[in-house]
């Protein structure tokens, strides 16, 4: 398998689609073999809202290699409506403007480029509504 179709089968990356339990319809990303919440192990696959709000921020002063030209840069905890937590980037804006509770809505760029192939890596980054 090419490492591109291994980066399209990431159904969280490419479509926000979660894990969703069955027994208590609490929302994983990515998924989980046993439900945290309830013990269950019975899943169906759920479609993400793409709306929430920041629960927590941090402020990346020093890059890795890849992002060493971007900084300082924002991540975040964002709370999506339906409850589900995930740990994103926030984009177009500057750090004072990211606040704990502003609202974001995810978007979809590109996270990396890997290797020295130069194959791309696209998925969800947030932005202020």
């Amino acid at each position: 398998m090419s490492v591109p179709s291994t980066w399209r089968n990431k159904k969280y990356r490419y479509r926000l689609e979660a894990s969703k339990c069955t027994s208590c319809g609490k929302a994983f990303l990515p998924a989980r073999m046993v439900c945290p919440e309830c013990g269950s192990k019975d899943f169906e696959p759920t479609v993400l809202p793409d709306k929430g709000k920041i629960l927590t921020y941090s402020i990346v002063h020093v890059g890795t290699e890849q992002t060493q030209f971007d900084v300082p840069y924002v991540i975040a905890v964002i709370e999506l409506d339906n409850g589900t937590r995930l740990t994103t980037q926030v984009v177009d804006t500057g750090d004072k403007e990211v606040k704990i509770g502003t609202p974001v809505k995810l978007v979809f760029r590109k996270i990396n480029i890997d290797g020295k192939t130069g194959v791309l890596g696209y998925g969800y980054k947030a932005v202020l509504e």
